[in-house]
C-alpha cells in the first residue's frame, strides 16, 4: 500500500503564483521534520490523525500549535519550523509548496501568515474542497501545468472562502481593491520607467498612504514588489530565450545593465550571468536524472 507521493512542478513559466512541489504522506509514529527553513510557502492539510507544529519566533522563543484532522498549517519563507506526528495517532496530510509575487497577498485574504499559521475552517465540512483540490494535484502530476495551476487556484479560493481567520481581514476589501489595481498597473507597465508616484496616482491615492497600505497588505514595499517582479520576469526571459543580459535588462525596465545586475544580485544572490549558467546546469542535471531514473525518489515534507 502506498505511504505517500511526491512530485516536482515545472514552474519556470509562472511568476505571479507557481507550484514548486506537492504530494501526500501517511506519517509514522512521532515522525518529525525540522528544524528547517523554507524558501517558499508550504501548506499542509491534515487528512487524519494528529500532530503539532513548532515555530521559532522573532525573539528566539518557540511557539507550539497542536493540530488535528481537518486543520492545516502554513510555513512561511525563512521561518524556522519543526512539525511532528502524534505518537498514538500519527497524521496523514497532503501538502503543496508554492511561491510567486502574489502568494503573500492571497494568503493574507485567508488570514494566514507568520503570526497565524493554522488554518481552521469556519465549519468542518467547508474544508472538503481544500482537501479535494490538494489531493487532485498530488495524484495527477502527469496532467498539464495549466490544469494543475487551475486546481491550485481553486484550492486557494476554497482556502480563502472557508478559513475562519479570514474575518480578520474583511476590512481589507477596499484596500484589497487598491492593491489589485496596483498589481495590475505593475503587470502592464513594469517594462517602462514607472515610479511609485505613478502607481499611487493610478490608484487614486497619495504616495505616502499608498506605500503604507501596500506594505501592510503585501508585507513588502511597492519598490520591493516591483523589483522582485522585474527580477522574476528577467529569470523567465533568461531561461526561455537567448537574449543577452543587456537585452533582458531593457525588457524588464532596466535600461542600465549595471544597475539591473545590482538589483538582480540583491534578490537572487548572484549576478544574472552566473545565475543563468547555474540555472542551465541545474536544468541539464535534472533532465539527465529524469532519464536515468524514471521514478522520482520519495521525499519527506
Amino acid at each position: 500500500m502506498d505511504q505517500g507521493r511526491f512530485s516536482v512542478f515545472p514552474h519556470e513559466n509562472f511568476v505571479d503564483l507557481f507550484l514548486v512541489q506537492f504530494g501526500w504522506e501517511q506519517c509514522e509514529s512521532l515522525y518529525s521534520y525540522g528544524p528547517h527553513v523554507r524558501n517558499n510557502y508550504l501548506f499542509h492539510y491534515i487528512i487524519s490523525g494528529k500532530g503539532h507544529l513548532e515555530v521559532r519566533q522573532r525573539d528566539g522563543s518557540v511557539r507550539t500549535y497542536p493540530l488535528r484532522a481537518g486543520q492545516g498549517f502554513l510555513i512561511c519563507p525563512n521561518q524556522v519550523t519543526t512539525y511532528c506526528a502524534d505518537e498514538k495517532d500519527p497524521w496523514a496530510y497532503t501538502w503543496v509548496e508554492f511561491g510567486g509575487v502574489q502568494a503573500q497577498y492571497r494568503l493574507t485574504l485567508a488570514g494566514l501568515g507568520e503570526d497565524q499559521p493554522v488554518y481552521t475552517p469556519i465549519q468542518p465540512d467547508m474544508s472538503q474542497p481544500v482537501k479535494d483540490e490538494l489531493l487532485f494535484i498530488a495524484n495527477h502530476a502527469q496532467f498539464s501545468s495549466l490544469k494543475l495551476m487551475a486546481h491550485f487556484y481553486l484550492f486557494l479560493d476554497a482556502l480563502i472562502d472557508s478559513s475562519s481567520s479570514k474575518q480578520r481581514v474583511r476590512g481589507l476589501s477596499q484596500q484589497g481593491f487598491y492593491i489589485r489595481e496596483a498589481i495590475h498597473f505593475i503587470d502592464q507597465y513594469y517594462r517602462d520607467d514607472i515610479r511609485i508616484e505613478q502607481i499611487a496616482s493610478f490608484c487614486g491615492l497619495n504616495r505616502t498612504y499608498f506605500s503604507r497600505l501596500f506594505k501592510e497588505v503585501m508585507g513588502q514595499t511597492p519598490q520591493e514588489y516591483l523589483a522582485r517582479y522585474r527580477v522574476n520576469k528577467a529569470m523567465e526571459l533568461m531561461r526561455n530565450t537567448n537574449m543577452s543580459i543587456g537585452e533582458v535588462a531593457s525588457m524588464v525596465g532596466y535600461p542600465n545593465q549595471l544597475y539591473f545586475s545590482k538589483v538582480f544580485r540583491k534578490y537572487q544572490g548572484l549576478p544574472p550571468r552566473v545565475w543563468r549558467q547555474e540555472d542551465l546546469m541545474a536544468l541539464e542535471k535534472k533532465q539527465s536524472a529524469e532519464q536515468s531514473q524514471p521514478k522520482a525518489p520519495k521525499v519527506r515534507n
